[in-house]
């Protein structure tokens, strides 16, 4: 990498270099835990189901921007919410890459061709279930978008500028089964980012920024 490279944190480059030194997957497990450490116990014991996740950044008018999907409002969990591609390793996923790049080529067209894994962070253990491999990736050149309407209604891309910038990671509540559980969410224009999604964006910043 260059000199001038490394001034420029929120470049495509620098973040798949931070991603290669300091993405190698391990680490303590992040988690819902983090702001209701009361339900670490129950979230640990129950997050059994293997999902993988793309942490795709793309340039975008010189910065990295990373890839974001709306989800329909007719899907059976999360709908309507705003997620990274990804979902279950199947049975035939040899490894969480493979599960990752796959995911986001059935949820929004990107080619795996088009799509350079880097590194990877900590397991996620999502309140729901989920045991969450965020898998970091660059996406290469402009590669044509083509959502699945039975899953995704829109993509979108964020800059990493505004998602690595800590004054934009807000503490937010909610009650739920009787008692008052907090999250993350990083608000972007129409779009709520929030829980699970901003949780793992969250270990991002950690993993490589912090």
């Amino acid at each position: 990498m260059t000199a001038g490279l490394r001034t420029a944190p929120f470049a495509v480059a620098d973040f798949a270099d931070r991603a290669v030194r300091r993405g190698d997957g391990s680490g303590p497990e992040a988690g819902d835990f983090r702001f209701n450490p009361d339900a670490a116990d129950a979230i640990r014991a129950t997050a059994r189901k293997d999902a993988a996740v793309l942490v795709g950044v793309i340039e975008r008018d010189g910065g990295a921007h990373m890839l974001l999907t709306k989800r329909t409002e007719t899907l059976r969990t999360h709908s309507g919410q705003i997620a990274l591609p990804g979902g279950r390793i199947d049975p035939e996923d040899a490894t969480p890459e493979a599960a990752a790049l796959r995911e986001c080529e059935e949820e929004t067209g990107i080619p795996q061709d088009a799509v350079r894994t880097v590194g990877r962070l900590p397991v996620y253990l999502s309140g729901s279930g989920f045991r969450i491999h965020p898998v970091l990736a660059v996406i290469e050149g402009d590669p044509p978008l083509q959502p699945n309407p039975n899953e995704v209604e829109s993509v979108f891309e964020v800059p990493m500028a505004f998602l690595m910038n800590r004054d934009n990671h807000h503490k937010g509540s909610l009650v739920w089964n009787g008692k008052r559980r907090y999250f993350l969410e990083m608000p972007y224009g129409d779009y709520r980012i929030w829980g699970v999604t901003a949780g793992i964006i969250r270990s991002v910043y950690d993993g490589l920024y912090a």
